[in-house]
């Protein structure tokens, strides 16, 4: 086994391969266990597999860490980890702890850890990667960094004490939104909180909307008033309405009020509607212009970084007002096709204006027909006035049409692109971690 030094927060995100080569997973934590005396043990590695079930990996069947990789001996139990007693996770509840240095030179806060192997091949904690407190008052200053090993320092959080999430929380900045709900979804739940209470309105309400709407709520209400309030402002309406629509009718109204008007007034629209309808499942936040607007103008709207891709694919043409509910319903214009033609041109010259809208009564099963039948990734959708209400996004008809627990099931991850190698990854019936 190689035995370099490795710092955890390198290791997580790293592929995992059996001997011959196929990729397994990812790394996604290390476990550890206290000892009375020395520094903690590493038992493992938590990894993710297809299909984004976290598992347990034990360090015994490590062949190798290094080079950002890790080789195995093919063997894993794909039972969902559940941690048990006296066992640690590095990155979810570890990192951010404070400590104090024996010698009495002051306070730091953990920022990293490494773990390494002895001549026995024992893996267990050694350097820490610490960051004193800052000594300016300045917003923008930050302390020094330092490193000592585990026997100079001691863990420093009182009874009670909320551990700081801060760094972990900066650990997940590159996780995609689905990655990063299902990584909150299996921290402790206080760390889960701690973590949300850390992250950005925008970039939680990305994870929420990816999360089953049993635990939006459950997060939402652990949040308080204030901050639910935010998430949902943040979050786009036809998934914030869908939250609501979960709690009771009293709630729901209470976290409406502490709503920006006009957020609360799009998702009251949606609230009218059935789930299983256009209206329920529409977002009424689509890219909406008139007849004399340019193509560039048109792509400069369409290049917004915080635009949904279905949302990006088609401008929609309108009478005013172009808010919705908008004038009256004209047609829409598909990216590819203004791609055809100069800047300069009118987006009214080259209206589609065959398609035929979706009323808010239409099924989903309608809904999914039409999408499919003209290969559309967004349909517009209208009242019996014809005027645009909102556009239905393929992945929101998606997310209706499968089972509820669809997030779990075993799904290939499309971040894990190598093949699995058939009949390596399942351990023997009772056999041990």
């Amino acid at each position: 086994m190689s035995t370099q030094r490795v710092f955890v927060a390198r290791l997580a995100g790293c592929p995992v391969f059996d001997p011959s080569g196929d990729r397994l997973g990812r790394v996604r934590d290390v476990v550890v266990v206290y000892r009375s005396s020395g520094s903690p043990r590493v038992i493992g590695l938590v990894i993710e597999i297809p299909g984004r079930r976290h598992v347990f990996l034990s360090i015994g069947r490590v062949t190798s860490i290094s080079h950002g990789q890790v080789i195995t001996t093919g063997l894993i139990n794909v039972r969902r980890f559940q941690p048990r007693a006296g066992e640690v996770r590095v990155m979810a509840e570890m990192i951010g702890r404070r400590v104090r240095f024996v010698d009495g030179s002051g306070t730091a806060v953990i920022e990293d850890i490494a773990v390494e192997p002895n001549r026995l091949g024992e893996w267990s904690v050694g350097q820490l990667f610490l960051r004193k407190p800052k000594t300016s008052a300045s917003p923008f200053a930050k302390g020094a960094t330092t490193f000592a090993m585990w026997n100079e320092v001691r863990e420093q959080v009182k009874p009670g004490e909320a551990q700081s999430a801060e760094h972990l929380a900066q650990s997940f900045a590159d996780l995609k939104p689905a990655d990063l709900a299902n990584t909150l979804l299996d921290l402790p739940e206080a760390r889960l909180i701690e973590v949300a209470e850390e992250l950005s309105d925008d970039r939680l309400a990305d994870a929420l909307e990816e999360m089953p709407e049993e635990d939006q709520v459950r997060i939402l209400e652990r949040l308080g008033d204030e901050r639910a309030a935010n998430i949902l402002d943040s979050m786009d309406p036809d998934d914030a309405a869908d939250v609501l629509a979960e709690l009771p009718k009293e709630r729901l109204e209470e976290l409406l009020e502490l709503m920006e008007p006009d957020e609360a007034d799009d998702v009251r629209e949606l609230l009218k509607y059935g789930a299983d309808t256009a209206g329920g499942l529409m977002t009424t936040e689509p890219i909406i212009m008139p007849a004399d607007a340019t193509i560039a103008e048109a792509l400069a709207l369409i290049r917004r970084h915080e635009l949904h891709p279905a949302l990006a694919a088609s401008v929609f043409v309108t009478l005013p007002p172009y808010e919705t509910p908008t004038g009256r319903f004209l047609g829409a214009v598909h990216f590819q096709r203004m791609l055809r033609y100069p800047p300069h041109e009118r987006i009214g010259a080259i209206l589609d204006d065959t398609l035929e809208p979706l009323l808010t009564t239409a099924p989903t099963a309608e809904v999914a027909r039409r999408l499919a039948s003209y290969d559309l990734v967004s349909m517009p959708v209208v009242d019996r006035a014809h005027r645009l209400v909102g556009v239905v996004t393929v992945d929101d008809v998606l997310d209706h049409l499968l089972p509820d627990d669809w997030r779990s099931q075993e799904a290939d991850d499309a971040r894990v692109t190598a093949p699995q190698s058939t009949g390596t990854i399942t351990l023997p019936p009772g056999s041990v971690r």
